[in-house]
């Protein structure tokens, strides 16, 4: 069935060429094609090799077949002289083509995952330094889709296209005239189904696309509703409505069921006429054979020879079909590779390097008559100052939405500033602007849960691999966090699940500071990272980090007028401004939380 889904995508795929032809867009296939080469290339010594091997393969079946034609004829004309020798030929040439086929296999397996890995690692780089605004336009499903789907589409066809152009064609005209050798008429008949085909092709694509869109659209939408089922777990359960998602399970099961047994319908009554054609052909050529051979032009090892290789000519025409098909739908995935990779690139200025070497003295965090906005109809701040410095605490206030985190990305360079400065300035009063490379100087502790599924002690060295188990400890004692880390059984080996299922929400941010604090930057940023600690622990791990850490400059975004009291300077967010607030109307607002 596959095979003649193959077919019929192929006459449709000609077109389809013919058309970006016409409209100027073969040139985008063109580029498509010439990077996934660029990966080919790499590989091409191993590539020949593997054209070599298919070639030998498939001239030792030849061999093979011819063989065994004139083995039948020697036992059916009782001539027995030379029977061994073609016995030996026919095994050998089975044997070898069989060895053959399995060296081809492990070349082609071993080639695919060479090249996949390959790209799947530039285009992971490609992404982790992609421009965060950019990379940010696409969801991470969509992301994910490319780099293993797409990647996959093209890392297979990459070193498979051209072996198997050159495969299949040498088959093709190889079994094609040894048939025309024995019988012109005989090699007519093997191809006599592709004019059926070609005028068949439109419609049967045509329909089998609109089933297949509908059947991959009706999938996604159940897959969607699995995964935030199981995401929401807790919140369906606690509001004890498990019975009407069961419900709309069924109902998702039900229309997914119902499109699928009609693209199943269809792909058998497919199924059925391309069998048909297929079965005429066959008939055909056993008919001619019984008459060729009931009139005695041929002999009983000729027949066998035109079945068997009428068949192997069908094969290599349907390989050769395939090849289009494959050519577009690896241009497409390349295409969406590509646009991956080509996003702008973070800002790096490499001057960042020197500041590693006054690390120790601590860093001054500045912003000056900044502008930034999203969109150009969407301002989030204007002419916005503050500055915080090396052994203090800085607060950001505002309101849920006033651009508290956008200030936040800022001073880590993700994003750069319409107008105005953001910049880091050492000791010795120099300053670099921020941007990729100054990112490293920063801690970051986000909202929400950041804890992976794995132990403490993998989760605390994400961001210090090298640390000892005392260094571990000792982030935790200052994250308030070793307390009841303690008195886990296996410590700071204890397993936690996903999103730190087994501990609560205060523990978590508890270790996710305890990570921060092991990276042990000069700045260190904390956004509602301790909203869900009570009061006393708040301000235990902020002294702790403040004293320990004393060159340490921490800015935190808050609700808590606890924190407040402790900052040397608070900024408020408020119509995109930020302003610096006295110490009059710091306590005014602590009071007002």
């Amino acid at each position: 069935m596959e095979t003649n889904h193959q077919k019929t995508a192929y006459f449709e795929s000609v077109r389809e060429l013919l058309r970006r032809r016409k409209d100027g867009t073969f040139k985008e296939i063109f580029e498509d094609w010439k990077w996934i080469f660029s990966y080919s290339v790499r590989y091409k010594g191993a590539i020949a090799f593997y054209v070599i091997l298919g070639i030998v393969s498939t001239t030792l079946g030849l061999a093979g077949s011819i063989a065994s034609k004139y083995l039948i004829d020697i036992i059916t004309g009782y001539r027995m002289e030379k029977l061994a020798l073609l016995i030996g030929i026919t095994l050998g040439s089975a044997a070898f083509s069989l060895i053959f086929d399995s060296i081809i296999n492990r070349i082609s397996t071993k080639l695919s995952i060479n090249i996949n890995n390959d790209i799947q690692a530039d285009i992971f780089d490609q992404i982790v330094d992609a421009d965060w605004l950019s990379i940010n336009k696409y969801s991470n499903g969509d992301i994910l889709n490319r780099f293993n789907s797409d990647i996959g589409t093209v890392s297979s066809n990459a070193i498979n296209w051209l072996p198997t152009i050159l495969i299949a064609l040498y088959r093709f005209i190889a079994t094609f005239l040894v048939i025309l050798h024995y019988d012109i008429v005989m090699a007519i008949i093997a191809l006599a189904s592709a004019p059926i085909l070609i005028l068949s092709s439109g419609f049967l694509v045509k329909k089998q696309r609109a089933y297949g869109q509908r059947v991959r659209e009706m999938s996604s939408r159940l897959m969607t509703f699995e995964a935030e089922t199981f995401y929401n777990f807790d919140t369906v359960k606690s509001f004890g409505i498990s019975g009407l998602y069961s419900r709309k399970m069924r109902e998702w099961q039900a229309k997914f069921k119902d499109i699928s047994l009609k693209y199943n319908l269809f792909s058998i009554k497919t199924n059925v006429f391309m069998s048909s054609i297929g079965m005429l052909v066959r008939f055909g050529s056993f008919g001619y054979c019984l008459y060729l051979l009931w009139s005695h032009t041929i002999t009983y090892g000729t027949m066998t020879l035109f079945l068997q290789q009428g068949s192997s000519l069908t094969g290599a025409f349907n390989n050769l079909i395939s090849i289009v098909p494959n050519f577009l739908n690896s241009s497409v995935s390349a295409h969406r590779i590509r646009e991956l990779v080509e996003l702008p690139k973070e800002n790096h200025i490499p001057m960042s390097s020197g500041l590693d070497a006054l690390a120790e003295n601590g860093f001054t965090v500045s912003m000056r008559g900044v502008d930034f906005a999203y969109t150009e109809a969407d301002m989030v701040l204007h002419s916005s100052n503050l500055i915080a410095q090396p052994g203090e605490i800085v607060a950001l206030v505002g309101a849920s939405g006033e651009g508290k985190t956008t200030l936040i990305r800022l001073m880590l360079g993700l994003v750069r500033p319409n107008n105005g400065e953001v910049v880091i300035r050492d000791c010795n009063g120099g300053e670099v602007p921020m941007n990729a490379d100054t990112r490293h100087l920063f801690a970051y502790v986000p909202q929400g849960n950041t804890i992976l599924a794995g132990t403490i002690a993998e989760n605390l060295r994400m961001v210090k691999e090298d640390a000892s188990d005392q260094e571990l400890i000792d982030a935790l004692e200052l994250a308030c966090a070793w307390e009841f880390v303690d008195k886990m059984p296996a410590k700071l080996y204890s397993d936690l699940g996903e999103r730190g299922k087994g501990l609560s929400e205060g523990q978590a941010q508890r270790i996710a500071i305890a990570r921060a604090i092991l990276r042990d930057a000069p700045v260190l940023l904390l956004d509602e990272a301790t909203s869900a600690l009570d009061v006393a622990t708040e301000r235990r791990v902020l002294r702790n980090i403040i004293t320990s850490r004393p060159n340490k400059t921490c800015i935190v975004t808050t609700h808590r007028p606890s924190v407040l009291n402790m900052c040397r300077r608070v900024y408020r967010i408020m119509d995109t401004k930020v302003t610096e607030l006295n110490e009059e109307e710091s306590a005014r607002m602590a009071m007002d939380f």
